[in-house]
């Protein structure tokens, strides 16, 4: 299929190329709504699949990128061919391609070690491994949401009470609240994560 979904894009949402949307399975979309209905259909399917077993994965098995990239498969495989396939083209925020899978096990690998010595508090550790997911921007699109499930889904595998995120279960969204938590972001960028911290505790 080759077609245009229209709709703007929310601040500081990676723009979907002609490229991308050539990997769209649903022959029904033709708008960003319906884009995001379909994305939201099966983003609580795989909520269902990762928080819904009763064998719970480990720290050691999640904060893997081949884990990561499971995650994100099972979040949009049934709207994007290229769902769990990280990028080979440059997008508006993240590293080199060719940088991707390293920054992502250098995170990963730090991620672990902050688990395994209990640096940082636990909402802290999820919150920075979110933030650093989002910087690598490992996919073409989805990053946001599969970093904040990720992060969701660590303090859910330690038995730590979940994140808020601005209680807005829809941040892809646009919203003030989606401009306030990409204000967060960037701050942590800088390497201020107190924003970010607040935002993401609610």
């Amino acid at each position: 299929m080759t077609g245009h979904v229209s709709g703007r894009d929310p601040t500081g949402a990676t723009p979907l190329t002609d490229d991308d949307i050539d990997g769209l399975i649903p022959t029904f979309i033709a708008t960003r709504a319906d884009l995001n209905l379909a994305e939201q259909a099966n983003i609580e399917a795989a909520t269902m699949w990762a928080f819904g077993r009763r064998r719970v994965v480990t720290p050691d098995r999640l904060l893997t990128i081949e884990f990561c990239d499971r995650v994100h498969r099972r979040m949009f495989a049934d709207v994007w061919r290229w769902a769990g396939q990280r990028r080979s083209r440059m997008t508006n925020i993240g590293v080199d391609p060719p940088q991707i899978t390293t920054q992502m096990k250098l995170l990963l690998d730090d991620a672990r070690y902050w688990h395994d010595h209990a640096i940082y508090e636990p909402s802290e550790r999820a919150v920075r491994l979110h933030h650093r997911l989002v910087s690598v921007h490992p996919y073409r699109n989805g990053n946001g949401r599969q970093a904040r499930f990720i992060a969701d889904l660590y303090l859910h595998v330690i038995a730590e009470p979940q994140l808020t995120w601005g209680a807005s279960r829809h941040l892809d969204l646009e919203s003030s609240t989606r401009r306030d938590y990409i204000v967060a972001l960037q701050a942590a960028d800088r390497g201020d994560y107190e924003l970010l911290l607040d935002f993401a505790r609610g």
